[in-house]
């Protein structure tokens, strides 16, 4: 019984194994990575990740699925504000990092109700762009590893039609059009980095210690819904248009070089998948 056991599991021991990238995600040249999130912000829990990964000369997008266009208790703004506010902090954040800004893709949902826009039709527009830009990577929010991760209602949707679209966008049957009528190509994403993900996910993580500076300045310029005065009252995109301008600079601090810190060095951390996307929710490689 021993015997058979020990057999058992050497033959299992490969798929088993957690997967790590071929080559580390800092050393990482020459690749094409697409992050899909649900609002203006999402991208800043991989903002370091991300500048590093611009930096050594890949080709980083951002896709984000609403304009962030509800977030606020500011009783006189109206969402085409705070549509209008949201981009430009996008915008001024990617700046920060280094990201190219014609990079940033949004397909205009509004805030707190992609759950119920039709799925088909999101799906088929994240797919158009995986065809367009054919990434080597996705990043995007962890749709669970072995069941579902519970994330608020975005985020939670942003997980599941990300990992629906890089599944649809392999299949050459479906959604045709973008292949007959607008020349695109069936493309498979073989990697996947999953940000957001629960601690005993999480199997790799990034030292960004060298990239927290751009990290912080990014944050502060998501000033409409990180600086609790103007999330009730917007006055402007300048700290120093608040009362509490040293507190929430120093807060955004706080966020970037001591939230997920490791022994005092600043850390992103993610959950690191290889393979077809049928089996993103695996610790293992599949190919």
């Amino acid at each position: 019984m021993k015997l058979k056991l020990l057999l058992l599991t050497i033959l299992l021991l490969p798929c088993m194994l957690i997967a790590q990238p071929e080559t580390p995600i800092e050393e990482w040249t020459g690749k094409t990575i697409l992050l899909v999130g649900a609002h203006p912000d999402d991208d800043t829990m991989s903002h370091g990740t991300l500048s590093m990964l611009n930096e050594n000369g890949n080709d980083v997008y951002i896709l984000l699925l609403t304009t962030g266009n509800v977030g606020t208790a500011d009783p006189d703004m109206t969402r085409h504000q705070l549509a209008k506010i949201r981009r430009q902090e996008q915008l001024d954040a990617m700046t920060e990092l280094g990201l190219p800004t014609e990079n940033y893709i949004n397909l205009g949902y509004n805030d707190g109700m992609v759950e119920f826009a039709d799925r088909e039709e999101v799906v088929k527009r994240i797919v158009y762009h995986i065809r367009d830009l054919k990434p080597d990577v996705m990043f995007s929010f962890d749709p669970g590893w072995g069941y579902q991760t519970w994330h608020k209602a975005d985020h939670r949707a942003s997980a599941y039609l990300a990992a629906d679209a890089a599944r649809a966008a392999e299949w050459h049957l479906i959604f045709p059009g973008q292949i007959i009528q607008d020349g695109l190509e069936a493309h498979s994403i073989n990697e996947y980095v999953f940000y957001d993900s629960v601690d005993e996910a999480v199997n790799y993580r990034v030292d960004i210690s060298d990239y927290a500076e751009r990290k912080w300045n990014a944050a502060t310029k998501y000033i409409s819904q990180f600086n609790r005065e103007a999330f009730n009252d917007y006055k402007g995109p300048n700290p120093e248009d608040y009362t509490n301008a040293e507190e929430y600079v120093e807060r955004m601090r706080m966020r970037v070089y001591e939230r997920g810190a490791v022994d005092g060095v600043p850390h992103e951390s993610f959950r690191y998948y290889r393979g077809i996307p049928d089996g993103m929710g695996t610790q293992s490689s599949h190919y």
